[in-house]
């Protein structure tokens, strides 16, 4: 079973959310990385771009698939984890562990809409 981490945020997209003050650390979840298999590029924004709730902000690929990434809140990218560039791996590694994308977030109210671990579980369970 995929593992999820309390206090962290979840999407339906498969996407997590740590909230640090105005910043939304965003990255995939253990599940996600599970059903992706080895994940050999991760495709991500620039710093800078402005995302809104539910668009499409980068993908990731692996040799099974590939997965598109939504942006579970709006804000701007206020960095990106260039680790991920050379070793798309890490997310396999260690899905909580490392991030994808950081967000200045614009609307505070969209992270209480995304679910937390026990709704995320739930989600998972029913796939």
């Amino acid at each position: 079973m995929a593992k999820t981490i309390e206090g962290l945020r979840y999407s339906e997209s498969h996407e997590w959310v740590k909230v640090e003050g105005n910043i939304a650390v965003i990255g995939i979840t253990d599940f996600a990385q599970k059903a992706m298999g080895a994940i050999s590029y991760v495709d991500m924004p620039d710093v800078d771009d402005e995302l809104s709730c539910g668009e499409e902000f980068g993908a990731v690929e692996s040799v099974k698939a590939a997965s598109d990434l939504y942006s579970p809140v709006s804000g701007v990218v206020v960095e990106v984890n260039e680790e991920l560039c050379d070793a798309p791996e890490l997310l396999n590694s260690d899905a909580f562990g490392n991030w994808i994308i950081k967000v200045e977030i614009s609307d505070p109210s969209e992270v209480e809409e995304l679910m937390d671990a026990a709704a995320y579980i739930e989600l998972c369970n029913k796939a």
